[in-house]
């Protein structure tokens, strides 16, 4: 099992989208006008999903023993132009934290946060991934800029490799 957990960086809030529950299930506000996400920190939102939903992949990309993932809606209802949401981050989450994984890693994200770019959220994203394997895990540091150059956002990650049915 891998997961990815934001690292307190002391700086921003983590502020996820605004969530509709009925007692019983939850999910995600939408705009109907707009439909897109309401949420105190949309670019938070934004990069949390293009980062942690996993995306479809090719066949041949498909390590052994495993199923393909991906949201569903990104086969029905597509616009063109479009690309399918996610990274590909969860194809590392079965390999060892050997020399040359951070770069994998890196081009994962900057593939996933690249619809950020396309759609004019930010002009530039700046992904580094630092393999640390005496703690299980990879840090990501993940930064966007606007036109103006200046930050509209900055976050560490932590991707943990986590030991099941270790002996």
């Amino acid at each position: 099992m891998m997961r990815i957990v934001p690292l307190d960086t002391g700086s921003e809030p983590v502020i996820l989208p605004d969530l509709l529950w009925n007692g019983t299930t939850g999910d995600i506000a939408v705009d109907p006008a707009t439909g897109d996400l309401v949420s105190g920190a949309a670019i938070e939102t934004a990069v949390l999903m293009c980062l942690m939903t996993d995306c479809r992949v090719e066949d041949y990309e498909l390590p052994e023993g495993e199923s393909n993932r991906g949201w569903p809606g990104d086969a029905i209802d597509q616009q063109p132009g479009d690309v399918p949401l996610g990274s590909k981050l969860w194809l590392l989450r079965r390999r060892a934290l050997t020399e040359g994984i951070e770069i994998e890693a890196q081009d994962h994200a900057r593939a996933a946060l690249q619809t950020l770019l396309n759609q004019q959220v930010a002009v530039r994203a700046d992904v580094t991934a630092t393999r640390l394997p005496e703690n299980n895990r990879l840090e990501l540091d993940v930064a966007l800029y606007g036109r103006d150059g200046q930050h509209i956002y900055h976050r560490r990650f932590a991707v943990l490799w986590d030991q099941i049915n270790a002996a």
